[in-house]
């Protein structure tokens, strides 16, 4: 209202425009008024619940004052408490120092007069523990504790001069008999003098000299060992292998020293200590090891032999039987298995250290960023040793030697490749494909995941530089084509081209090759599968590595499938297509325009189908004895499609009337039905356009076409266009040509 009046209200149009927004605000009142209203009885029943919780509020408004009262007194009841056991706390304290000063002291001469009667006596083991107490002590307190009692202070301030004289001529001596033990090789006074340097506080020094006294023993015993494999003769069973012996037992001996004197250190040194121990016997590992790695390479040639191999690759002209006279494959073989023992030994040995010493540290060190610092040295160590140095150019020589072997017994299969009395397959197959899973598993055994990728690629190499071409040349000589009659077979033979024998053995050669192929590709995927599962992978990172080198195998597969599908059509050129189609053309020599009479002598003798199907039947009988069941399938499915190619081609060039569409329909049927018994898989897909101009031809009449077309019978889609559907349908001597063109298809 108040709005409207500071308003201009000159004109009619303010006037009213006043009005409405007075008019407007009245309702808004309204409304809520009506709105306050409706609420009128919840407000109410809230008020009356309000009014009856009132004398309750006060109760509580009174015990909470009463409880805040007693939470104040007893929180002051508490701090004098606490005050208190803080006092009596502290007193304890002091009680529980006082008491261990007393201790000290008492153990103070207790040891100044036990390590002086020890020495004497040469009781080292009472003196050290004696030392051991002392050093245990605080010393700052005891000289403390002889300042406050002036009365006893000469008597403790002797026996701390004294304990510390004792203490550094106990070191000397333990150091000294340690050392004359080790002279004498006295095994039970080493460890005697071991167990008293922790109590002197020595424990680095104890675990160095004890370390170096394991070393100098692991020393005689390789040494020995490495004279006795220099020793061994030829006619030793353990000859072709002795090196690899030697190292595993200078791997068993470092074994055998941690096993045994492991107990030792942890209980007299404390967990956590023993890869101190381990790092001082790795070294002395990697200069024994070092002499017999290179005895080794002397003895078995390897610098010689590699160079030699390098040579031969280099030199392209070399034949291949001049390089198994300078570098015997047998020797090789022999040789890479002496080098797998040993990379199997050192990954095995390995093992056994990070096991070990692992397991210390989980014991000894509780703080794992600690842990995982002396584990990540420990790797180091491993990775930096020259034993680990050693291995890897022992792994390289071992790839270089592997490859060669295996290129050179890959091509010796193939030179002396035969075939066995009843068998479709040739020895090729069978020592190539064991040739090359020997190598893998060999490679595997190492340990080493990159050696073995590094052989499988190989493995492809090998057979897709060496077995494919060898399998692809031969067949690239052809299929002798087969002769239709015995009369040209005897001409032939007569002018001399071709003996009988000849031809026979050449056809042969040529299924035992498809067959080689065909057998090749099940072996290489068996063989990947088989890896897949067989050789170890310890992460993600390691699986995807082997997976990505299995994949060459695949392409392998691919390789020896395309060279099957070479030879499936040099036999589709050569011996299905010249045999089918005369036999197919027959088909145009009868007549197919027939009366009643004539349907039923036709279907009677069945000229045609009858002498087709005993044909095909005799084509796949020669292939059935030598193909494989792979190649043999293959094989009916060109046959198939030679087939019906050539049955559309002279059903196109005939014509027919309605029982002669009916006799072709029956042909047909017999025809798919005996190509389908051919196979272990159905042709009836490869059948399909003939079988639906069948149709086309054995309607009745022209408008019938419309109930067929368009729908899938059996989920068979028509494979015939329209327009083909009506060139067929032309063929039939009593449709009209006009009804044909008139078709909406």
């Amino acid at each position: 209202m108040a709005t409207a009046e500071t308003q201009d209200l000159s004109t009619p149009e303010d006037i009213k425009k006043a009005y409405d927004d007075l008019t407007k605000e009245e309702e808004d009142c309204k409304k809520e008024l009506d709105l306050l209203l409706s609420r009128h009885c919840q407000l109410d029943a809230k008020v009356r619940g309000i009014t009856k919780v009132l004398p309750n509020l006060q109760v509580v408004h009174s015990d909470s004052l009463q409880l805040a009262e007693m939470l104040t007194f007893i929180s002051t009841l508490a701090e004098n408490v606490s005050a208190k056991v803080r006092q009596l706390d502290n007193a304890r304290s002091r009680v529980s120092e006082c008491q261990q000063r007393v201790h000290d002291l008492l153990d103070l001469q207790l040891c100044s007069d036990g390590v002086t009667a020890a020495l004497a006596s040469d009781d080292y083991e009472k003196a050290a523990a004696h030392v051991h107490r002392f050093l245990t002590m605080d010393q700052s307190q005891l000289e403390q504790t002889a300042d406050d009692m002036q009365q006893d202070c000469a008597t403790v301030s002797n026996s701390l001069s004294l304990l510390r004289t004792a203490a550094g001529q106990l070191q000397n001596i333990i150091t000294l008999r340690f050392n004359e033990a080790v002279t004498a090789d006295d095994l039970a006074s080493v460890e005697r003098f071991f167990k008293l340097f922790p109590l002197l506080n020595m424990h680095d020094y104890g675990l160095e000299k004890f370390s170096a006294f394991l070393c100098s023993k692991l020393k005689v015993t390789a040494l020995k060992n490495l004279q006795n494999a220099q020793k061994t003769t030829t006619s030793d069973k353990r000859a072709n292998v002795i090196y690899a012996d030697t190292l595993t037992l200078l791997f068993e001996e470092i074994a055998r020293v941690v096993e045994i004197h492991q107990p030792l250190v942890e209980t007299y040194y404390g967990f956590g200590k023993l890869h101190k121990v381990v790092s001082l016997l790795q070294q002395e590992c990697d200069r024994q090891s070092r002499l017999v790695l290179t005895e080794f390479g002397k003895q078995r040639l390897l610098e010689r032999r590699v160079a030699l191999i390098h040579e031969l690759e280099r030199s392209t002209a070399q034949p291949a039987t001049t390089a198994t006279g300078i570098v015997d494959p047998r020797e090789v073989d022999q040789l890479l298995g002496e080098i797998t023992i040993m990379h199997s030994r050192y990954h095995l040995y390995l093992r056994f250290i990070r096991r070990r010493v692992t397991n210390d540290l989980e014991v000894g060190v509780t703080d794992m960023a600690a842990r995982t610092e002396h584990q990540d040295k420990l790797e180091k160590m491993i990775q930096d040793s020259e034993l680990c140095r050693r291995m890897q150019e022992l792994l390289s020589i071992y790839l270089q030697l592997e490859r060669f072997y295996m290129f050179q017994s890959v091509n010796k299969a193939v030179a002396m490749d035969s075939v066995e009395a009843g068998s479709n397959v040739s020895s090729m197959v069978d020592d190539i494909f064991f040739i090359v899973r020997k190598c893998i598993r060999r490679a595997a055994s190492t340990g080493n995941l990159d050696g073995v990728c590094a052989v499988i690629n190989n493995a492809c190499a090998a057979l897709e530089t060496e077995v494919c071409p060898a399998l692809k040349q031969q067949l690239r000589l052809g299929y002798p084509s087969g002769y239709l009659d015995l009369t040209q077979a005897y001409n032939v033979m007569i002018q001399g081209r071709l003996q009988p024998s000849d031809s026979e053995q050449a056809r042969n050669t040529f299924l035992v090759y498809l067959n080689n192929a065909d057998v090749s590709c099940e072996y290489v995927t068996t063989l990947c599968r088989g890896l897949c599962q067989e050789i170890p992978v310890n992460s993600q990172q390691e699986r995807a590595k082997l997976d990505s080198c299995l994949a060459g195998l695949g392409t392998v597969t691919a390789s020896m499938g395309a060279i099957v599908d070479y030879g499936l059509q040099q036999l589709r050129v050569s011996a299905i297509k010249p045999r089918v189609a005369p036999w197919v053309d027959t088909f145009l020599s009868l007549s197919h325009h027939l009366t009643e009479e004539e349907f039923s002598s036709y279907e009677a003798n069945e000229p045609f189908i009858r002498n087709l199907i005993a044909n095909l039947d005799s084509l796949l009988s020669e292939f059935k004895k030598t193909l494989t069941p792979a190649n043999c399938d293959a094989l009916v499915g060109i046959l198939v499609s030679e087939v019906t190619s050539q049955m559309e081609k002279v059903i196109s060039k005939s014509e027919f009337n309605r029982l002669g569409g009916l006799a072709l329909d029956k042909e047909v049927r017999s025809l798919v039905s005996y190509l389908n018994s051919a196979t272990s898989w159905s042709v009836r897909d490869k059948c399909a356009r003939l079988t639906q101009i069948t149709t086309v031809l054995n309607l009745e009449r022209v408008a019938e076409i419309s109930d067929y077309w368009g729908v899938e019978a059996g989920a068979m889609p028509w494979r015939l266009t329209a327009n083909e559907v009506k060139q067929f349908m032309a063929l039939r001597t009593d449709f009209r040509s006009e009804d044909i063109r008139r078709l909406k298809l």
